[in-house]
């Protein structure tokens, strides 16, 4: 994937840095080569509009193909294709804004940096602190299914270990991996994710296109009639709150927004064409599922049903094909999401709502490195630990909480228009377009599980003592 070149200049965010017992970093500026100070560079801009992409497309594909087809056929029957075509909606509803912000404001940090410029450090360190945690959630869930996925790849070339197999190692083993590589430069993860993506996209690509002729009746199969929305409209919202989850990705985009080149241009294409690229594979392979043996057959194979289809499809080799694409896709998103983690506490740091060291940046590859090992870090201690699955709905209910004040954030910009506040990209559609976003984000949080509700809830309180405690008395300089 290429990275267009961008001569125009930027508009000059707010200025970041925060004051806090006598500390006065210096005033910043950003370009498109980095985020310049007085002091130095901040953060160099190695990330082209493939690579945003990539984190992106990376970060979503994952439980929506590889957990979700057999769960949504059985609560939607077919019309689960259309519960993944409103998410995307929705997913765009919060997209378009946050492109916005992010070309007004394309540092480091996304969400937290919007919302506290928006609302101030209180709101910010809430959301800041969420968004880390959260990754650092994600991050956990998503190694152990790339060392679920691994173990099943071997067993099905022949290889067991009985039980359960090392798949804690295994995620040990690529969580320490993946964290090294985002330390020795934002251009080897993006790299790396960009090669893992794109080998993922021909994998998914090859075998859905086979799969929609093989529906259309192209290869001589018949295909069962069976009723498009036979359970009702109802299930078909529930199920779109389910799978939104599938969706939680685009916003990694503006994380690293301190880290793309040409930000006015190559923001809102990666965030919006991440959007719309997995919503198409999504819905894609809802109808690819359904066809081949029908929503009732598919609930019955549960979360491994796209390997069943796989597997009916193409026989072994499809099913090994569709394994290993689980691994990229696991991988993708566990390396996105300890890139993302890391840059959101940077920018806390950076903003002295946590501890200053936290925002060093390594003098020879340019990263932050105890930003990266505060991701990494705890993200193996999870791993380790296990029971990580709820702790991804977790990371989902913080999410949503941040996507529905990123949205807020923006009506509260436009209605103020402080001077600083000059975006390249326009949110079309607007006040209706981040009121619906902020409404359906907060909506989505009562059909989430109530044991996650409550760690959420729980996870904000703590950040709100945090920063009663530690960080009352930092100012924001240009926020609100």
């Amino acid at each position: 994937m290429s990275d267009p070149a961008e001569s125009a200049p930027e508009p000059s965010p707010p200025p970041e840095e925060a004051v806090k017992e006598g500390v006065h970093p210096e005033e910043g500026e950003t370009t498109d080569e980095a985020t310049l100070h007085e002091g130095g560079v901040e953060l160099e801009r190695t990330i082209g509009l493939g690579g945003g992409i990539a984190i992106g497309v990376g970060t979503m594909i994952g439980a929506g193909i590889f957990v979700f087809p057999g769960l949504a056929a059985g609560e939607a029957g077919p019309a689960a294709a259309l519960s993944f075509a409103i998410g995307a909606v929705i997913a765009l509803l919060v997209a378009l804004p946050t492109a916005e912000l992010a070309t007004a404001m394309p540092r480091s940090g996304g969400g937290y940096y919007f919302v506290s410029r928006a609302m101030g450090a209180a709101a910010g360190a809430v959301v800041g602190l969420s968004v880390w945690l959260g990754l650092v959630f994600a991050s956990a869930f998503y190694l152990v299914g790339f060392g679920q996925y691994a173990v099943a790849t071997l067993a099905e070339v022949g290889i067991s270990f009985g039980g359960v197999g090392p798949v804690t190692p295994l995620a040990l083993a690529f969580g320490a991996l993946l964290t090294a590589v985002s330390i020795t430069g934002t251009e080897n993860a993006a790299k790396f994710q960009n090669a893992v993506v794109g080998l993922l996209l021909v994998v998914l690509v090859g075998f859905l296109t086979y799969g929609v002729f093989d529906a259309l009746g192209i290869f001589g199969r018949e295909t069962a009639p069976e009723t498009f929305m036979p359970f009702g409209a109802f299930p078909v919202v529930t199920t779109a709150a389910l799978v939104f989850t599938s969706y939680l990705g685009f916003a990694q985009v503006a994380t690293v927004a301190g880290e793309i080149k040409s930000p006015s241009r190559n923001l809102p294409l990666a965030m919006v064409g991440s959007v719309l690229a997995v919503g198409v594979l999504y819905v894609v392979t809802i109808f690819v599922a359904t066809s081949a043996f029908g929503s009732e057959r598919l609930a019955e194979f549960g979360e491994t049903a796209i390997v069943a289809v796989a597997r009916d499809l193409l026989g072994p080799v499809g099913a090994v094909a569709i394994l290993l694409a689980g691994l990229l896709a696991t991988v993708s998103s566990a390396n996105a999401s300890i890139l993302s983690s890391s840059r959101a506490l940077y920018a806390l740091s950076r903003d002295a709502l946590v501890p200053r060291r936290a925002s060093e940046v390594n003098l020879r590859w340019g990263t932050p490195h105890v930003a990266l090992l505060l991701a990494g870090g705890p993200v193996l201690l999870l791993v380790a630990i296990g029971r990580v699955e709820v702790l991804a709905e977790v990371a989902s209910f913080l999410h949503l909480v941040m996507y529905g004040l990123i949205c807020v954030a923006l009506v509260r910009l436009r209605r103020t228009n402080p001077e600083w506040y000059d975006p390249s990209f326009t949110v079309p559609g607007y006040p209706v377009v981040p009121i619906l976003g902020a409404i359906a984000s907060f909506g989505l949080l009562a059909f989430m599980q109530p044991l996650s509700q409550v760690v959420g809830v729980s996870i904000m309180i703590g950040g709100g003592v945090w920063y009663r405690v530690y960080a009352s008395d930092v100012e924001l300089r240009g926020a609100l």
